[in-house]
């Protein structure tokens, strides 16, 4: 069983409950936003009731009033290619020693594509990369309610120029991939199940593939959901994406047209085509 978001005839972001294929409306809960509102345990009951048949078009599992955030420098992989890409590497290796985490805004519904919809690299940086991540729905009540796989594109080189640039690297139209749908948190594996494999395909070429595991991430789900909290009102819950544990080497950079495919055990496969994203 999994949690979907569709495109309907009548609705944009229309919540499902997904069985072999079979698309399922719950009774009250007509988006993701209306899903994150309840507890856990009542979340589990309300989905176990799913009985109208619908249709529609896969969606990215997000809902317009919900945020997408993001950690960084979470895995030893990722401090060390931050630290490769930058001027001022000290930072990094700082973040990732600190009690503190790297936390940031990522996206919202209308940056985000889903599985099979085009990523965007921006047409002004030189090198950008994918950067494969499990995402952590957290539900108002600070619950974490399942998993879903986060493309975090970022513009690795604009980043490196300079680390307050990081909104721009990271933050534009179609910068985020999410998807294919939300494992419940009931059904998913432990995390040091959670491979996590990526590759970059370049016609009928293998350009990179890498593998890590959830369980490598270096701070425990807990501790991140802790302290996005922090200072900060999410009443419909938000999406956190916990940053990457693999990372690209920096003679590989994202091209138009390459497809980008990241599976994680337990929770399926995301694959984006990569397009370039002109001046607007």
């Amino acid at each position: 069983m999994k949690f979907s978001v569709l495109h309907t005839k009548n609705a944009q972001y229309q919540f499902a409950v997904t069985t072999d294929g079979v698309h399922r409306s719950v009774e009250g809960l007509p988006t993701l936003t209306e899903a994150m509102h309840l507890t856990l345990a009542e979340l589990k009951t309300r989905t176990a009731g799913a009985t109208t048949s619908i249709t529609g078009e896969l969606a990215p599992p997000i809902a317009a009033e919900i945020e997408l955030w993001g950690a960084g420098v979470t895995y030893l992989r990722s401090r060390d290619a931050r630290k490769e890409e930058s001027g001022v590497p000290d930072v990094y290796q700082r973040v990732y020693e600190a009690d503190r985490p790297e936390l940031f805004f990522k996206s919202t519904a209308v940056r985000a594509r889903g599985t099979k919809a085009p990523i965007g690299i921006r047409y002004d940086s030189e090198a950008s990369v994918p950067e494969p991540e499990v995402a952590i729905y957290i539900n108002k009540h600070r619950e974490i309610i399942g998993y879903a796989i986060c493309n975090d594109v970022t513009a690795r080189s604009i980043e490196g120029e300079n680390p307050l640039y990081l909104s721009q690297a990271k933050i534009y139209i179609g910068s985020t991939a999410i998807g294919p749908d939300i494992t419940p948190a009931w059904l998913a594996p432990a995390a040091n199940e959670m491979s996590i494999k990526a590759k970059i395909l370049r016609g009928s070429a293998l350009v990179w593939e890498a593998e890590t595991s959830l369980g490598a991430l270096n701070r425990t789900l807990e501790d991140l959901v802790n302290y996005v909290f922090r200072c900060q009102d999410f009443p419909h819950g938000l999406i956190l994406s916990t940053g990457t544990g693999i990372v690209p080497p920096m003679d590989i950079a994202l091209a138009a047209g390459d497809i980008v495919e990241i599976n994680v055990a337990g929770v399926g496969t995301l694959s984006n085509t990569v397009e370039v994203i002109p001046e607007r």
